[in-house]
């Protein structure tokens, strides 16, 4: 049964704050779910959606309480588009997450095109004679060691995200660990003292199939892309950036009719076609998630800039979005991200490389390398666009040969 949400004087910019890290780590959470078809963590997703639920009952009555003339009204109508949006995306990650509660059919190929996208993201409990127990994130130096990230921890209930170096495991705790598979087998047997057993690789499927569930991956990571890029906009109120937004929800909306025609064709060929259905919950949503991004930075796209509340409440994440130019002759300049380990000498996720000109698939300039792997290479004139930490976003300048990052930080 749903809780009751009454008013109460809550600081907004903290609610927010609150939403932008919960909708990040649903987006996450729920693609887990369906590429480790578990219920528990399908589980989870729907937790925390309820618990968005309150969060942007809560915004909004803090937004009406604040809104006294019409001046009030016309620079508080983006924070409220945020607060929908977030909420779209809770949602849209709830719908992924009942594929698999309520067994809707999916192609078992699915879950192997998702991790050509996405690193590795699992579910482990502290067990109690783990000796991770009682000891600080900081202390056991998981991501440079490991590679793997704890990106939230449950606790009695409640969600702690985004925990800090001076964060403790405690015996009993829920952990959420993203990164290579390698270091979270590790991690996982260290945590609960069981072997990690990853998914089993599926069947091979028709031509068409496989290029519906492409366009899904493409599609995925278009959306989480376009959502980082519009938190960015919002909070350096950049134009460009709204509008590389706009450009990539364009592309998804592009990506779902190929996607649909992809799969029509393949329903004719396979021999239960129902089981395609999942597909379609998969895509709706997706194309949901990057609608929600152009919410996020419609208030910029439109002129009427960033409230100063939502700038503080981005600035509540411990992760910042740097765009650097590589520099001709730096060190970034004719390496691959596998070369020079950007993850893990800086902690930065280089999540998307715009190539330079006469480097594009098309043979001009501005085409993106969306999610880009080990084997991506960097050049000269590229630009990348990072998320991570501060300090890290300063040492990865200093590799793109870059003079201040304070300079590109959106």
């Amino acid at each position: 049964m749903s809780r009751e949400v009454g008013y109460e004087p809550v600081s907004v910019k903290a609610v927010l704050a609150e939403m932008k890290d919960t909708a990040e780590l649903l987006i996450d959470l729920s693609y887990s779910a369906v590429l480790l078809r578990s219920d528990q963590v399908a589980e989870e997703v729907l937790e925390l959606e309820e618990r968005m639920d309150v969060l942007q009952l809560r915004a909004r009555m803090g937004l009406l309480m604040a809104a006294r003339n019409p001046e009030d009204a016309e620079a508080l109508a983006p924070v409220l588009g945020i607060v929908g949006a977030a909420e779209k995306i809770s949602d849209a990650a709830g719908d992924i997450a009942k594929v698999v509660l309520e067994d809707i059919g999916l192609p078992d190929a699915m879950r192997a095109a998702l991790p050509e996208s996405m690193e590795t993201l699992v579910r482990a409990g502290i067990d109690s004679e783990s000796s991770m127990a009682g000891r600080t994130l900081g202390d056991l130096h998981l991501e440079t060691e490991t590679g793997v990230r704890v990106i939230a921890i449950r606790r009695q209930g409640d969600w702690l995200l985004n925990p800090e170096f001076d964060t403790v495991l405690h015996a009993g705790d829920v952990t959420l660990l993203r990164g290579p598979e390698e270091g979270i087998a590790e991690v996982y047997e260290d945590l609960t003292g069981a072997s990690y057993e990853p998914p089993e690789p599926p069947a091979e499927s028709t031509a068409d199939l496989e290029r519906a569930m492409d366009s899904i991956v493409l599609m995925k990571d278009i959306s989480e892309l376009a959502v980082d890029l519009a938190y960015g906009a919002v909070l350096f109120d950049s134009d460009g950036l709204a509008e590389e937004v706009f450009e990539l929800e364009a592309e998804v909306d592009a990506l779902q009719g190929r996607f649909e025609a992809w799969t029509l064709r393949a329903a004719a060929v396979v021999d239960d076609p129902v089981s395609l259905r999942g597909l379609m919950h998969l895509a709706a949503a997706t194309e949901v998630i990057s609608d929600a991004a152009l919410e996020i930075s419609e208030g910029v796209l439109r002129g009427l800039g960033t409230h100063p509340v939502i700038q503080e409440a981005v600035l509540e994440s411990d992760e910042v979005i740097v765009r650097l130019p590589v520099a001709p002759g730096s060190a970034l300049d004719g390496v691959t991200l596998g070369d020079v380990a950007v993850k893990t000498e800086t902690g930065m996720r280089v999540i998307a490389v715009r190539r330079g000109q006469g480097r594009s698939a098309s043979g001009g300039a501005n085409d993106w390398v969306v999610s880009p792997g080990p084997d991506t290479a960097l050049h000269g004139d590229d630009i990348i666009i990072a998320k991570g930490t501060r300090a890290g976003a300063e040492r990865v300048a200093e590799m793109a040969g870059s003079s201040d990052v304070l300079d590109d930080v959106f």
